[in-house]
Parts: C-alpha cells; sequence; structure tokens
C-alpha cells in the first residue's frame, strides 16, 4: 500500500492540544485540532481522529477557510483510505482538491493529487487515471522546488508500478528516490525505501540482496513503529520467501502479517470509526442541504416561489413535528431525572439527619462521660492535697505521689478526648494572646521536670535571639503542641536528651515565622509507622512501668498545627532519635501588644476574708471545695441543692456563690435565673464538671459572671472570686446597679 502525507508532513502545525468549547473559532485553534486529528490517525485510532477532524473541518467552514477545509476533508479522507472505505475516501479527497485549488497552496494540492493517485492505482485499479494523478502531484511538488516531496510521490509511483508488475516503467522513479534520499528523505519512508529495494531485487532474481532489503524493511519498520509499513515487509518478504522455496519461513512471516493487520483493523475500531463517520455524513448532508435550500431560495425569486413555499412547508411540517417530539421527550426526561432527583434529595436529607444524630449522640455521649469523670477526679485531686497538706509526713510518700500522678493523668486523658471532639466539630478559634517565646518554653520545661527525672532524661532550650521578645498569638495552642511532643519524646527515651529549639526563619511586615523543633535521641520511630502516628488512637509501643495513653496526643498535635495554617515534619531513624519540626507565623506589633496588655484584667485587692457559699449535691466535692476555702481565710457554708441556696440568700448575703450545675431538684442555671430575680448584685460562679464552652451560652443567659471547671487549680479559683468581688465593689462604689 502507497504512502500518504496528511500524516507526517506537519510543518505549519502547532503541537497537538485537547479542543474545547470557544464561541470565536481562529486558524490557530484549527490548527490544534487538525494536528490532534493527524496524530491520533498516525496512531490508527480512527474514531479520535474523525471526531477532531469534524470539529476542525466545522471551525473551517464557519470561518470560511479554504485551506484548512481541504486539510480537514484531507485527513476524513485518510481515515476513510486506511478503512478501505474507497469511495468515501475519493469522496473527500476530491471534496478537499476542490477547496486547495481555491488557494495557493500548492504542498496542500501536491498532497491531494498524491492521495488520489493512491486511491486509483491501488484500489480502482484505474491505473491510468492514477498515474495522472501522480504526475499532477510531481508537478506541483516541482512548481514549488521541494525535492522531498517530488521524492515522497515517485516513491508512490515505483510502488505502484511494481504492484502490478511493471518494473521497469517503476525502476527510474525508484533510482531518483535512491539518489536523493541520504539528503531529502524522512525517517518514516526509510522502510518503505528498502521494501521497495527488496522487491525490485526479487524481480531481478538478486536473491542475496532481495532478503537483506527486505530484513532491513522489517528492522527498520520496528524500530520506526510503522504499523502499516512491518505489516507490507512482512507480506512481500513472504512473497519472496515462497518464491525462493523457504515454504515455512514464508507461512511464518504471512502469519506475521495477518496477526499485525488484524491488530490494526479490529472489528470494535471499525465499529467506532464508523459511528464518526456516520456524524461526518450527516454534517455533508446537511451542508448539502443548506445549500440546495439556498439556491432553490434564489431561482424561487425569479421563478417558482410557490414551490418553495410548498418545499419551505413541508420543512417547517417536518421542523415542527420533530421538534414536539424532542419537546415531548425532553419532558418525558426532565419528569424522570426530576423525580430521581427528588428522590435523592431525600436520601440526602435523611443521610444528613442520620449523620447529625450520631455526631450529636456523640458530642453529647463525650460530653458526659467527660462530667462524670471529672466530678470523681476533683474529690481525688482534692482530697490527695488535702492529705498532703495536712500530712506533711507523707508529702514524699511514693503511694501518694502516685495517686495524684494517676488522678492528673486520667484527668489529661479526658482533656485529650474533649480537645480532639472539639477540633473535629470546628468548635476551636485561635484566640490572640501577647507572650514570651522564651518564658513559655520555660514553662514547658519545668513542668515536664517530673516525667524527665523519672526517665533520667535531661531538657535542653535553644531560643533564637533574634525572636522578638513579645508575640501575638494563642499561646495556650501553642503550649498544647509543645506539651504533647515533649512529653511524648520524655516517653520513649531514657537516659538521653529532649531538646526544644526555636529560630527566626523569616519576617515580613509583622508577621514572624518561627520554626520549632523538638528533637530526641529516644528509640525512633520505624518507618512504616511513621505515617500513622498522627492517627487518632493510635499506639506504637508501650514502655515497661508506662502509660500508654489514648493515642491521641499527636493526633491532637497534628490538628492544632493545621489551625495555625501549618504542617508537622517528622525525622526519625530507630534506635537513634526523633525529630519534629513546624513553622508558624506570629505577630509582632508593639501598638497592639500595648493594647491587649491595657486590656488585662489586675487584680489590686488586698487579700481578705470573703462570705463564700457553695452550691454543690457531692458530699467529697463539697468537703474538699471547703477545706479549699477555709485554708485561705475565706467563710464557707455548704448547701445541697438549688431550693436551698435560693432560701439562704433571701436569709444571708454573701461575697460569692460557686453553682454547681448538674444537681437534682433544680440545676444551677435555673438556681441562678431565681436568684436574679430578687438579687442582681452577687457574683455567681460556674463551678461544674462540664466543658466551659458548652455551657458558657447558657450561663451568661442565666445569669452568671463566670465559670471555672473542675478539677481547678487553687490559685485560678482565688483569682475568678478576687476578681468578681472587686467587680462588684466598683460598680456600688460607681452607682452601677
Amino acid at each position: 500500500m502507497p504512502l500518504k502525507p496528511n500524516i507526517f508532513l506537519l510543518p505549519l502545525l502547532l503541537l497537538a492540544s485537547l479542543f474545547h468549547a470557544q464561541t470565536t473559532y481562529t486558524p490557530k485553534g484549527i490548527d490544534k485540532l487538525s494536528a490532534k486529528a493527524d496524530s491520533y490517525l498516525a496512531e490508527l485510532n480512527f474514531r479520535e481522529s474523525l471526531r477532531y477532524s469534524r470539529e476542525a473541518l466545522k471551525q473551517s467552514i464557519a470561518i470560511k477557510d479554504n485551506y484548512r477545509i481541504a486539510y480537514a476533508y484531507n485527513c476524513i479522507a485518510g481515515n476513510y483510505d486506511e478503512l478501505s472505505e474507497n469511495d468515501k475516501a475519493i469522496y473527500y479527497y476530491n471534496k478537499g482538491l476542490t477547496y486547495a485549488n481555491k488557494t495557493d497552496n500548492d504542498t496542500l494540492k501536491n498532497w491531494l493529487n498524491n492521495n488520489l493517485g493512491n486511491m486509483y492505482f491501488f484500489e480502482k485499479k484505474q491505473y491510468e487515471k492514477g498515474i495522472a494523478y501522480y504526475e499532477a502531484s510531481i508537478h506541483y511538488s516541482e512548481k514549488t522546488a521541494d525535492t522531498s516531496q517530488m521524492l515522497f510521490t515517485k516513491l508512490n509511483i515505483s510502488w505502484a508500478y511494481f504492484d502490478i508488475g511493471l518494473y521497469d516503467q517503476g525502476r527510474p522513479y525508484l533510482q531518483f528516490v535512491n539518489k536523493n534520499f541520504s539528503k531529502f528523505g524522512r525517517k518514516n519512508l526509510r522502510a518503505a525505501r528498502l521494501l521497495l529495494n527488496g522487491m525490485l531485487e526479487s524481480h531481478d532474481r538478486h536473491d542475496k540482496s532481495a532478503g537483506a532489503y527486505f530484513r532491513m524493511a522489517i528492522d527498520t519498520a520496528k524500530a520506526t513503529k510503522e504499523r502499516l509499513d512491518l505489516s507490507y515487509s512482512y507480506e512481500e518478504y513472504s512473497k519472496f520467501l515462497a518464491k525462493t522455496g523457504d515454504h515455512k519461513s514464508a507461512y511464518y512471516y504471512l502469519q506475521q502479517f495477518g496477526k499485525i493487520k488484524d491488530e490494526v483493523y479490529d472489528s470494535e475500531k471499525l465499529k467506532r470509526a464508523a459511528s464518526e463517520g456516520l456524524n461526518l455524513e450527516l454534517d455533508e448532508y446537511k451542508r448539502a442541504v443548506d445549500r440546495i435550500a439556498a439556491e432553490n431560495e434564489v431561482q424561487a425569486l425569479s421563478l417558482r416561489k410557490s414551490q418553495i413555499i410548498v418545499i419551505l412547508f413541508i420543512v417547517s411540517l417536518l421542523a415542527l413535528t420533530l421538534l414536539v417530539y424532542i419537546l415531548y421527550k425532553n419532558v418525558n426526561f426532565k419528569k424522570k431525572t426530576n423525580a430521581e432527583l427528588l428522590q435523592a434529595n431525600r436520601d440526602l436529607v435523611a443521610a444528613k439527619e442520620k449523620a447529625e444524630e450520631a455526631a450529636r449522640l456523640k458530642t453529647q455521649f463525650v460530653s458526659t462521660i467527660s462530667h462524670e469523670l471529672r466530678t470523681p477526679l476533683y474529690g481525688v485531686v482534692g482530697i490527695t492535697d488535702m492529705i498532703s497538706d495536712e500530712h506533711k509526713e507523707l508529702a514524699k510518700s511514693p503511694h501518694l505521689n502516685s495517686l495524684r500522678f494517676s488522678a492528673k493523668y486520667l484527668l489529661s486523658l479526658v482533656n485529650d478526648i474533649l480537645q480532639i471532639n472539639k477540633i473535629e466539630e470546628k468548635r476551636v478559634v485561635l484566640e490572640n494572646h501577647v507572650f514570651n517565646i522564651s518564658d513559655e518554653i520555660s514553662t514547658i520545661k519545668d513542668s515536664l521536670k517530673f516525667i524527665a527525672n523519672r526517665n533520667r532524661n535531661e531538657i535542653e532550650t535553644e531560643i533564637d535571639p533574634a525572636i522578638p521578645e513579645t508575640l501575638i498569638g494563642d499561646k495556650l495552642r501553642l503550649s498544647q503542641i509543645f506539651m504533647n511532643l515533649v512529653s511524648n519524646a520524655l516517653k520513649f527515651t531514657s537516659d538521653g536528651k529532649v531538646t526544644i529549639s526555636a529560630s527566626l526563619v523569616k519576617n515580613i511586615g509583622d508577621k514572624f515565622h518561627i520554626k520549632f523543633v523538638v528533637k530526641d535521641n529516644g528509640i525512633g520511630i520505624a518507618e512504616e509507622d511513621q505515617e500513622k502516628i498522627f492517627d487518632k488512637f493510635v499506639q506504637i509501643e508501650r514502655k515497661e512501668n508506662d502509660y500508654q495513653g489514648t493515642g491521641l496526643g499527636l493526633s491532637i498535635v497534628k490538628k492544632l498545627i493545621e489551625l495555625f495554617d501549618s504542617q508537622i515534619s517528622l525525622t526519625s531513624d530507630v534506635n537513634r532519635g526523633t525529630e519534629f519540626d513546624f513553622t508558624i507565623a506570629f505577630e509582632h506589633n508593639s501598638h497592639k501588644t500595648q493594647e491587649i496588655i491595657n486590656n488585662i484584667e489586675v487584680d489590686l485587692s488586698t487579700a481578705a476574708s470573703h462570705d463564700v457559699l457553695v452550691v454543690e449535691d457531692n458530699k467529697i466535692n463539697q468537703m474538699v471545695t471547703r477545706k479549699i476555702l477555709q485554708n485561705n481565710g475565706y467563710h464557707c457554708k455548704v448547701v445541697d441543692d438549688g431550693l436551698s441556696a435560693i432560701e439562704m440568700l433571701r436569709k444571708k448575703k454573701f461575697d460569692i456563690v460557686l453553682m454547681d450545675i448538674n444537681m437534682p431538684i433544680i440545676n444551677g442555671f435555673e438556681t441562678t435565673r431565681r436568684i436574679r430575680l430578687f438579687d442582681m448584685e452577687t457574683p455567681i460562679v460556674a463551678l461544674t464538671a462540664f466543658d466551659k464552652e458548652e455551657i458558657t451560652e447558657e450561663a451568661i443567659s442565666a445569669g452568671m459572671n463566670d465559670i471555672i471547671i473542675k478539677p481547678f487549680e487553687s490559685v485560678k479559683l482565688f483569682q475568678v472570686i478576687s476578681a468578681q468581688i472587686s467587680k462588684r465593689r466598683e460598680a456600688e462604689g460607681s452607682g452601677v446597679e
């Protein structure tokens, strides 16, 4: 089979790219579509090639570009040529030649004449007509002085003559090809040239050189991945071997020919191409109808107006019928689609409600469990501190210290669960505080000395002096990050060192980007475990005499760092140590820092004895709270429920009320509301095991002044009491009611 130039000669085209919908068609965009069509044709992907060619043709017609119309028709014809649909190929080649003749582009005329020569000579067996087209192709190549094009066409003419056994007529053309190939021949023509030389040598009975040419043609076609040339080479080599008597080898190469032919022209590919071909034919039919209608309209102006009216009526009737049918189908389709969408929406709403219910139950469960755990923990921690204060000889008792540590450890686990639940529900919002990096890290170091001493570890700190003395950011969340990372490092390190470092990376305006590193020389983390340690409830290894924990610490760290718009990185080697690092941008602004400092409430009151009413139903918690208050010089009165508190406040004036929330008869919120009906002055502070964020809104609505979460540090309690009493006295002094 001869060669066609529409695949290989693309010097004017840009690289292939996918076409997209556009309102204005441009030559550049059409060239991209044509290049893509040619590329798919080279890969014998007829369906895609026809699809892109069709789009290129449509756009070319829209902008009335004859050159690109001819080019698109040439590619379409090339697809049908490869599919052996000869009549369609000739039809589209002729369409392309018609438009090419309207241009000055002789190269395109050369291609189309060459391709028509192939069709008439090889497929239609109209040899004279085929040769005439070849001669026309050579004429245009000579006209453009394009030796490469001339070589291409003469290669096809020689192939044509050899195919019908007229070797002497084809010999001069092949000799021209051989003479000029080294300078003007293209890579994709190498296999074809070698194949034709093999055919000529075989005809001349030069069997040795013929066999060599055929084998070189096969090797070259494989190297250049020219599948069609490879199949032709297998076919001609098989004929040559059969002629020389090597029937076994001839049969083998005939099988190879059939195999490649089947791969190239598989039925599914032909079926897909036929589908795209039908679309092209419909486009051609539509254009033909439009053209005929236009011609009829011109003729009707002078000759047959009545006939045009009839034709227009029929066309309109058909169009109306088609439109009604389409509307009918659309209505049915919309009804079906709407029904499906409504059902899908109902399913989504149901799924959303289930998910929200599950989330609500989860939050309620976590809140309830945390409350029920914090309440006895308050008693355990408080009684432990009481024993330590009242019995100094037990202060260093390992049993007492173990009890205190276990209680605080259990409290930290409860806090971890609450923290991860808040983060997942996006209830954590970063706040701005003024702080000093060095002070914060020193506080962390001091807080974790107990854990460090237990494993005989040292904690070292390295602070970059370039970091500003004061920064603005959420220091509480930063402390949580360090507490988890450093305690985790101490847990998995023995007789070693944990280093906390902070270094200034860059500053942009008021933003100072600080890199934090927590590094240890402990047991390290295996590579296969490094991806999962940030997952919830993951525990890699447990040391003897140590708590395994919930596996939430690093998960909380990762999520908190993400709140700062940052990411945590991990580097670790087994038995050599682990390093975590992350970078956070903090603000440094002197005016803003001073403003925040000025807004901080400072307790300037002196220590004094105050009357405190404690409303608490739990006997152990009553004892702990009373003891804490009395040990610090406060007068304390305790009642068991809200009604008793209301009765007590009607009889006596108290400086402050510490109100539990979860009580029998009436809860702390309702108790506060009833108190506020007759007493708007006495500060009421919620003393509860509920999470603060869960009750803040209702507490404020009920009339409470502040909230303290149990268990608490005594210092925190006294600060709140002092601050609330000071506010009340200031209000009384200024006459505010």
